[in-house]
């Protein structure tokens, strides 16, 4: 027989961002949990919301599995001296095991006999083990902050209220502090305050489902979505489709009911950027916008019940948002009277770092460097870059990126261009900070690239210049996001630069500073820290692992041009006389990986299989270095795998490690040659294939 096992665990509401994690980790131990005591089911499920956390197992055995443990002991030889009596080392194996030394076994493992320990571990009724079990994986769930309540030892993210825990029709006793199992659940905290008892699990979903409480997260996420579509195109608009924020509501609420709210076209005047804010981040709703994309003024918000007195609820949500427009408002007019230069010196007050100065000097940084590497790069115009690198800070100052941290840089354009800066001053300061997370937009314009890099030239080496650098999984100083964010960049733009010149242009900025690192030192340690980056960013994007390893072991702080390399030797994998290739490089390369001369002397060949063969390999030598600086990677590969015939011959034909030194040297100097021109392409020893 088997039944099915359901446990809810009724809490004070729990903060959204723990739920998610919370049923994952419910999950897990549970599967876990059972496993460990032999228990076989069909199939675990988790449900949740802010009050209740439910476990649903379907398909229990009645009885867990029976088990036979063998543990192997010392040798026989050893067991026993020479009187036949138990040594210490037997005895201490057996009441390690519970068991006396009579009761052990002799078995045989290769040809050798071990004392060992046989125990069966008869199974038990599952109903006997559920309390315990229960109760562990209850005890065992972890989250971002824990409290305790009353005089309670118990920790968890929020009070728990009551327990319901059924097998089958049976109840599970357990106690968790003062709160004791039973049949008891609750509904919905305002449609259905009254406890109500539950006779069995298909009940409870019954019961459930008339409180007002969708247990099912999924269900309640998709029901969201639809109503919020639907308000939103009852008035022609397009609500906002923003899965963090659905995520977020989703956990606010058992029972959902989308309503659409208006505010006054007069906030319409604030940049969209602040209203969508205000709205998401304060009040958890839904922007609207027409058809062209531009914001309305509406909302969509969520209530937690049914449609009920509706008309008093929106209007309830359109006075507390007005109050946070005319904030907004109130924020916008202020900051726009504000000049941009006062802001950029008020920023002396300002500190960035205790070791590298206030953030004022960071922006002198900024300017000097920004024209060293757009003038390297070969992007924007000088004077553009300057400008936008002395006011790219400034809304830091401003009382709507106080209120707003994530909007900076995005007030400063908005700050610019009411202030009439070129349109390539105010377009860089807001991409500057680009990418803000993984999968966020890159700069468009060539000063926002130009802005972008130098903004991340200058943190990433400050920090590694005074010995900051992420451990771990800790990264307070995003040092993860700004490789990575660069990296993208590069590759997005094919920008075609060294970065390891750009890095110690950087590094002289801070020479007014104490630093733990010289340049050659940080800029090293620099560029193997995004080199790092790449790799993860360029194996997430499907390219092999090995051809990644054996084209950023070489010497070259070209982000763009290695990553050329990566996508030419994968085509050449896949389409091109790949295996003659590897033929050629393995036979060049192993014989010649200790020797350093590349000298060939065709006076000194013995053969004529030499002179086929060099005559093979320096009609690819006369023009090499010229492919090589055109980048003609894939050309060069396919040369050189045409040289495998004359190579098969040579070797059939004679030794390399002749007797005459002198002919030795220039045998293994001409395969020194040809596996040098492959190793100028990739570190072709790091591929597995």
């Amino acid at each position: 027989m088997k039944r099915d096992l359901l446990l809810e665990i009724g809490v004070e509401e729990m903060p959204a961002g723990f739920m998610a994690p919370c049923l994952a980790d419910i999950k897990e131990l549970a599967q876990k949990k059972l496993t460990e005591s032999r228990i076989a089911a069909e199939r675990i499920d988790s449900y949740g919301t802010p009050r209740r956390i439910v476990l649903y197992v379907q398909g229990v055995d009645e009885m867990q599995q029976a088990a036979v443990t063998v543990k192997r002991g010392p040798k026989k030889t050893a067991a026993f001296d020479a009187e036949g009596q138990p040594t210490k080392a037997v005895q201490g194996f057996a009441r390690g095991q519970g068991l006396t030394v009579e009761a052990l076994e002799i078995r045989e493992e290769d040809g050798v006999e071990y004392m060992t320990a046989v125990k069966e571990e008869p199974a038990s009724p599952v109903a006997q083990l559920l309390p315990g079990l229960l109760t562990d994986i209850i005890t065992a769930l972890s989250f971002p902050k824990s409290m305790r309540w009353g005089a309670y030892q118990m920790r968890f993210a929020r009070p728990i209220r009551w327990l319901l825990a059924l097998y089958g029709e049976d109840e599970v006793a357990l106690a968790i502090e003062n709160v004791n199992s039973g049949r008891l659940t609750r509904g919905h905290r305002f449609l259905a305050p009254k406890e109500r008892e539950v006779s069995s699990i298909p009940q409870y979903f019954d019961i459930m489902r008339e409180a007002y409480v969708v247990l099912d997260p999924g269900e309640r996420k998709g029901m969201i979505r639809e109503q919020v579509r639907a308000c939103a195109a009852a008035r022609g608009f397009r609500a906002m489709e923003n899965e963090e924020l659905l995520e977020e509501v989703n956990y606010l609420l058992e029972y959902p009911t989308a309503f659409l709210g208006e505010f006054s076209p007069a906030y319409l005047t604030v940049p969209a950027e602040v209203l969508s804010t205000s709205m998401i981040e304060h009040q958890r709703y839904f922007p609207v916008y027409d058809e062209n994309g531009a914001l309305q003024a509406g909302f969509v918000g969520v209530r937690n019940g049914g449609g009920e007195a509706l008309d008093i609820v929106r209007a309830g949500n359109q006075r507390v948002l007005k109050a946070r427009l005319e904030d907004a408002l109130f924020f916008w007019k202020e900051d726009c009277k504000k000049d941009m230069d006062e802001l950029v010196e008020a920023l002396r007050s300002v500190t960035y770092h205790e070791k590298l100065g206030s953030t004022y000097q960071r922006v002198q940084r900024l300017e000097r460097l920004a024209v060293i590497v757009g003038h390297e790069l070969g992007l924007s115009e000088a004077a553009a870059l300057k400008r936008a690198a002395r006011l790219c800070k400034a809304d830091l100052q401003s009382s709507m990126v106080y209120e707003f941290p994530e909007l900076q840089g995005i007030m400063g354009r908005y700050y610019a261009k009411e202030h009439h800066e070129p349109e390539a001053v105010s377009e860089a300061i807001a991409e500057h900070y680009m990418p803000r997370f993984a999968g966020d937009a890159l700069p468009t314009t060539e000063s926002g690239r130009v802005l972008a890099l130098t903004d991340k030239f200058d943190h990433m080496t400050g920090c590694f210049a005074i010995g900051i650098r992420p451990t771990g999984s800790q990264d307070p100083y995003a040092m993860r996001r700004n490789a990575l964010g660069l990296v993208s960049i590069v590759l997005d733009a094919a920008l075609d630069f060294d970065l390891l010149p750009l890095l110690e242009k950087a590094y002289q900025g801070f020479k007014d500073f104490e630093l733990q690192k010289s340049a050659a030192e940080c800029g090293g340690e620099l560029l193997d820290f995004i080199k790092l980056r790449m790799r993860g960013m360029l194996i997430d994007r499907g390219l092999p692992y090995d051809i990644i390893d054996g084209v950023l072991a070489l010497d070259s702080s070209n982000l763009f041009d290695l990553h050329r390399r990566m996508e030419e030797i994968d085509a050449f994998r896949e389409g091109g006389p790949w295996e003659d290739f590897m033929v050629v490089y393995n036979r060049s390369q192993r014989l010649s990986k200790d020797w350093s001369l590349t000298d060939v002397h065709p006076e000194r060949f013995e053969h004529e299989t030499e002179t086929v063969l060099w005559q093979s390999v320096s009609a690819l030598s006369t023009c090499f270095d010229a492919m090589l600086a055109r980048r003609e990677y894939e050309a060069i590969l396919q040369r050189l795998a045409a040289v495998r015939p004359a190579l098969d011959t040579f070797f059939d034909a004679v030794m390399v490690m002749a007797e005459d030194e002198a002919v030795k040297a220039n045998r293994l100097s001409m395969l020194r040659h040809i596996a040098g021109m492959a190793n100028a392409v990739a570190d072709f020893s790091k591929l597995v294939r």
